[in-house]
């Protein structure tokens, strides 16, 4: 890859040759309308510039935040005789590594051709096909950027599911919450829980409810489970996954443990067939996550299975008024 240099810009103070590059491939070589390449979003970015040593500039980008702690990468283009050399990857880092100290999620729309090259850097897919300007997009995130930048160095694909062989271990709130919201909002069909009770810091938050809530709705084969030992605690207090299990009874249950079945001394979850996280005990947030380890997912399945199959429904739940 050839040494580039990266620089950031107000829209007030660009040059010129950020203009002439989204020119060039946005609307004379994709066909994008002007009217819809130069909008107001120009004036509240910032504009990032790749340039070679030589000061010949390459590739351009543009970054903005918005109040929901969520940062937007856009309007990313290397020039044709310039591609596939790692220029494009290098820039998308620089933004994810500026944007990492900031949010909590970066959010991109993806041109259908270029996924790949975003789940290289540890984005993932979390919508259908549309269109935009004529041309096929997906939308795509990353919900752990600071794991992801920092796992970069490392290899390709961090925090994807289905790709990522690493094991993460976490030994704090903040990263096992990470893991946790990365694993889950990737989830497509099944997510499988196993803990004491829906404990309010790392279960009750709007975030982690809006995930579940999105599986939940996603497919018809969509299948939430919640398996705890105690629902006093969430009788006696308010609870956004209560309020979501009872609003979609087809999609999500909850079931009590049985106190004279052998159960698991560990909690975790599980996501589709591939997708764990595993704590080391109830009290402590320590563990291990893991997005393409399919052979202990299995094992853990199939123990949370025969639990399952002897817990019982919440009768105190059912009757709580909506």
């Amino acid at each position: 890859m050839p040494r580039i240099r990266i620089r950031k810009y107000s829209w007030q103070l660009a040059p010129g040759h950020i203009r002439d590059i989204r020119r060039r491939v946005f609307i004379e070589e994709q066909g994008v309308p002007p009217e819809l390449e130069w909008d107001a979003t120009d004036d509240i970015a910032d504009h990032y510039l790749a340039v070679l040593p030589d000061n010949t500039p390459v590739g351009v980008a543009r970054l903005f935040g918005t109040l929901e702690e969520t940062a937007h990468i856009g309007r990313m283009a290397i020039l044709p005789e310039h591609r596939g050399q790692g220029i494009g990857e290098a820039l998308l880092r620089q933004l994810m590594a500026d944007a990492a100290g900031q949010f909590q999620e970066i959010r991109l729309s993806a041109q259908a051709h270029a996924v790949l090259f975003y789940q290289k850097s540890g984005f993932h897919l979390c919508s259908d096909a549309y269109q935009d300007a004529g041309i096929p997009h997906y939308d795509m995130r990353c919900l752990a950027p600071a794991l992801a930048v920092a796992a970069l160095a490392d290899g390709d694909a961090p925090l994807v599911l289905e790709r990522d062989e690493r094991s993460w271990t976490f030994n704090d709130e903040p990263t096992m919450l990470a893991l946790m919201d990365s694993l889950v909002g990737q989830a497509r069909q099944r997510l499988w829980l196993y803990d004491r009770w829906l404990q309010h810091d790392l279960y009750d938050r709007f975030r982690f409810r809006e995930l579940i809530s999105a599986l939940a709705r996603r497919h018809r084969l969509s299948e939430v489970r919640l398996l705890i030992h105690d629902d006093t605690p969430l009788v006696k207090r308010r609870h956004q996954l209560v309020e979501l299990l009872r609003r979609l009874p087809s999609k999500m249950e909850l079931r009590l443990t049985h106190d004279d079945y052998p159960r698991e001394e560990q909690p975790f979850l599980l996501v589709d067939r591939q997708g764990l996280l595993w704590r080391h005990d109830f009290d402590q947030p320590s563990g291990v996550a893991g997005f393409a380890h399919g052979g202990r997912a299995k094992l853990l399945a199939e123990s949370y299975q025969r639990m399952w199959d002897a817990a019982r429904p919440s009768l105190e739940l059912r009757e709580l008024p909506l």
